[in-house]
C-alpha cells in the first residue's frame, strides 16, 4: 500500500486497486445550523410555502450520517443521529470546566473531518434585523397577529401586501430562526473556524427594507452578506432559485462591494423583475449581473451558461466570500416553478462554485414540493462534504414521502425546452460583454473588527442575554442618580411626613430640586416650598425655603448648616453689596403682590438692589411668564 500524490491510498500490485479518501488538512471544514423549532410553523392551511420541508430535510440529512463525527472520540448521546448540536452541554463536564479533548478544540477552530460540525443558532434579536429593515417593520412583525392584521396593514396595502404574506402565529419567532442561522453562518466564516455554512432555513430573498414579499419577511440574506462585508472587501452572491432574487438586488443595487448574480425565469412570472439590461447604477453599474431564462431548462442548457458566467465573474470581481442560494423550486416537476433540472443539474451548481476553494455561505430560498426539497438539500449538503451518498434512501422519519421508488433521485420530465442555443449564446454575451467593462476588482479600506467574545462563541454567554443599548444607559443613568441621592436612601419630608424616595422619581423632589428659585427670581407669588428632607453626615437637614437646612442636632458645633457649621455660601442671582438687599418687603399693588420692590404711580414697581446696584421694573398688568410671574420689563 502507497499514498500517491493526491493523497490516496492505493495497492499498486493490482490493476484494479481501492481508493480511499483520506481526511487531510484541506479538507473543507463545514458547519451545519439548524433549529429544531422552524418545523413547527405554518403560514395557513393550502399555502404553498411549507417551513416543514426544513424539518425532512434534515432528517434525512441526519439518516444519511452526514451529521456523524468521524473522530472516535467524539460525544455519541441522544439525539438527531449521531451527533449532537453543539450547545452548552457539550462544552462543560458539569463543573463549568472545558473538556480536554479533540472535539472541543474543533468546535473552536473548525473541524477537517469529512464530516460537518452541526450548530443550533441563536435567534436573531431585533437589533440585528434593524441592520436592514426599518425599526418600524420589525415592530410591525412582532406585534402582528392574525386577529389584528387586517387593522394593522390598513386592510392588506402596508408591509404585508396580498395574500403571499399573511401574518400567522409565531411569525417574529420564525423570522428570528431564519435570520439568526444566517447571521451565525456569516460570523462562523468571518471568524475563520469554517470554509463552508449551511443555513437551509435562510435563503428568503424577496423581502423588502419594509415589507415582506414572495412568501419572505426578514432578508436574511442581506443582513448575512452586511456581515460578510465586515471582513471581506468583496461578497458574490449566486442565486439558482426560479424566481429572481430582487429583494436583494434591490438593497446593494448602487454598491460595487456586492455583485449580484440571478439565474431565473423571466416573462410573466414573479416578481417580474430581472431583466439583462438591469445591471446596477452609480457605483454598483455592471456588479448585478441577470441571466433571464424561459421554461423547460434542462441540465445541459442550464450548465453551459451558469458555468461560463460565474467563471468571468470570479476573474473579474475576485469576491472574498460567496453567499449560494439554493432554491429548489428550480427543479423538475416543482409546484410553482418551471424548469426541468434534475437533481444532478441542481447539484451540479454547488459542486463548481465550491471548486474555487472560497468561503460560501449556501443558503435554502424556494422549492414547493417537499420530498423534491429534501432530497436536493440533503445531496447538495453531501456535495459540501465531499460525500457520496447512496441512491438508496435510508429508513427515516418521514419514508412514506418519498415512494414510490424511495431513491434519492429528481428525474426530468417531458416538457419542452423553450430555451434555445442562440438564445442562450445572445444572453451570454452581453452578460460577458457587461463585466469586461468593470476596470478592476473594487477595493475597501478595511480595519480591524474585534471578534466575538470567547464566552459568546462557545456558548456560555447568548445574544439574548445582552440588554440593548438604550435599556444599559438608562440603568447607568439610575445608578448616577442613586450614587447622587445617597445610594437610594429614604428620607422624612419634614412637610407631609411622608416618605420621599430619594431617587429622582418623586414629583415634589423634581419640583423642588430642578429649578431652585425660579419663581422667586421671576417676581413669583407663590409659597416658598419647604425642601425635602436630605440626610447629610448620617442626619437629616429639612428644607426651610431660604436654601438652608434646619439641623435636628440641638448642638449648634455639629450643625453643618448653622452659623459655626462650615458650609457653602449660596449663589445669588444677583450681585448683593456688602449691605445686602435692600427694600425688600412683600407689597400689595393693584391686586398684584410685588415681593422686592415698591410700587409707583404708572403701575410698575421699582426695585433697587445694594448701594447703586441693579434696577429692575416689573409691570403689573400684562404679560405673565409661565411661572405665571410677572414678566421683567429691563
Amino acid at each position: 500500500m502507497s499514498i500517491n500524490s493526491e493523497g490516496m491510498i492505493t495497492a499498486p500490485e493490482t490493476s484494479s486497486s481501492i481508493s480511499l479518501p483520506t481526511p487531510s488538512k484541506t479538507s473543507k471544514r463545514v458547519a451545519y445550523y439548524y433549529d429544531q423549532d422552524v418545523g413547527n410553523y405554518t403560514y395557513y392551511l393550502g399555502h404553498p410555502m411549507k417551513p416543514h420541508r426544513i424539518r425532512m430535510a434534515h432528517n434525512l440529512i441526519v439518516n444519511y450520517g452526514l451529521a456523524d463525527e468521524v473522530e472516535e472520540d467524539a460525544p455519541d448521546p441522544e439525539g438527531d443521529g449521531k451527533r449532537q448540536l453543539n450547545d452548552l452541554e457539550i462544552f462543560s463536564n458539569g463543573n463549568g470546566s472545558a473538556p480536554e479533548n479533540k472535539f472541543f478544540k474543533n468546535s473552536l477552530s473548525g473541524s477537517r473531518s469529512k464530516s460537518m460540525q452541526v450548530f443550533r443558532p441563536h435567534r436573531a434579536t431585533k437589533a440585528e434585523m434593524t441592520r436592514f429593515h426599518t425599526d418600524e417593520y420589525i415592530e410591525f412583525l412582532e406585534n402582528v397577529t392574525p386577529e389584528l392584521a387586517e387593522e394593522m396593514t390598513g386592510g392588506g396595502v402596508r408591509c404585508l401586501i396580498g395574500e403571499d404574506c399573511p401574518a400567522f402565529d409565531g411569525l417574529f419567532e420564525f423570522c428570528s430562526i431564519s435570520a439568526g442561522g444566517s447571521l451565525g453562518a456569516a460570523e462562523r466564516l468571518n471568524s475563520g473556524a469554517a470554509d463552508i455554512a449551511i443555513n437551509w432555513a435562510g435563503g428568503l430573498h424577496h423581502a423588502k427594507k419594509t415589507e415582506a414579499s414572495g412568501f419572505c419577511y426578514v432578508n436574511d440574506i442581506v443582513l448575512g452578506i452586511l456581515e460578510l462585508l465586515r471582513i471581506h472587501p468583496r461578497v458574490l452572491y449566486i442565486d439558482v432559485d426560479v424566481h429572481h432574487g430582487d429583494g436583494v438586488e434591490e438593497a446593494f443595487y448602487t454598491t460595487d462591494r456586492v455583485m449580484t448574480c440571478s439565474f431565473h425565469r423571466f416573462g410573466e412570472f414573479f416578481p417580474g423583475t430581472g431583466d439583462v439590461r438591469d445591471i446596477g447604477m452609480k457605483r454598483g453599474k455592471n456588479y448585478a449581473v441577470n441571466v433571464p431564462l424561459r421554461d423547460g431548462i434542462t441540465d445541459e442548457s442550464y450548465q453551459s451558461i451558469f458555468k461560463p458566467v460565474i467563471q468571468h465573474i470570479m476573474d473579474w470581481f475576485r469576491p472574498g466570500a460567496v453567499v449560494l442560494q439554493m432554491g429548489a423550486d428550480s427543479l423538475s416537476g416543482d409546484k410553482l416553478g418551471g424548469f426541468n433540472l434534475t437533481l444532478d443539474g441542481h447539484g451540479e451548481c454547488t459542486s463548481f462554485v465550491k471548486s474555487f476553494g472560497v468561503p460560501v455561505m449556501m443558503l435554502g430560498g424556494g422549492g414547493y414540493t417537499t420530498k423534491n426539497v429534501a432530497r436536493a438539500w440533503t445531496n447538495e449538503t453531501a456535495v459540501m462534504c465531499g460525500r457520496t451518498l447512496s441512491e438508496d434512501l435510508p429508513y427515516n422519519q418521514y419514508m412514506e414521502y418519498y415512494g414510490p421508488r424511495y431513491k434519492l433521485e429528481v428525474l426530468a420530465n417531458n416538457t419542452d425546452d423553450h430555451n434555445p442555443t442562440e438564445y442562450l449564446d445572445k444572453i451570454r454575451t452581453q452578460v460577458i460583454d457587461n463585466l469586461r467593462n468593470l476596470p478592476h476588482a473594487p477595493s475597501a479600506q478595511m480595519s480591524h473588527v474585534p471578534g466575538q467574545p470567547i464566552s459568546r462563541m462557545i456558548g456560555l454567554t447568548k445574544e439574548s442575554d445582552l440588554k440593548d443599548p438604550d435599556d444599559e444607559l438608562d440603568d447607568r443613568v439610575k445608578k448616577y442618580i442613586l450614587s447622587k441621592n445617597l445610594n437610594g436612601t429614604y428620607a422624612q419630608n419634614a412637610s407631609d411626613d411622608e416618605d420621599v424616595p430619594m431617587n429622582g422619581d418623586s414629583d415634589q423632589d423634581d419640583a423642588a430640586y430642578s429649578l431652585p428659585g425660579r419663581s422667586r427670581r421671576q417676581g413669583g407669588t407663590g409659597p416658598r416650598r419647604r425642601l425635602p428632607a436630605r440626610i447629610v453626615n448620617g442626619k437629616r437637614s429639612t428644607g426651610n425655603g431660604n436654601g438652608h437646612g434646619n439641623d435636628e442636632s440641638e448642638d449648634e458645633d455639629d450643625d453643618p448648616c448653622g452659623a459655626k457649621g462650615n458650609r457653602k455660601k449660596k449663589r445669588s442671582f444677583f450681585n448683593k453689596s456688602s449691605t445686602g438687599v435692600q427694600g425688600i418687603v412683600n407689597k400689595k399693588l393693584n391686586g398684584i403682590a410685588t415681593p422686592y420692590g415698591y410700587g409707583n404711580s404708572n403701575g410698575t414697581t421699582t426695585v433697587t438692589i445694594g448701594n447703586g446696584g441693579v434696577v429692575e421694573f416689573w409691570k403689573d398688568s400684562g404679560g405673565i411668564s409661565r411661572g405665571e410671574s410677572p414678566m421683567s420689563m429691563a
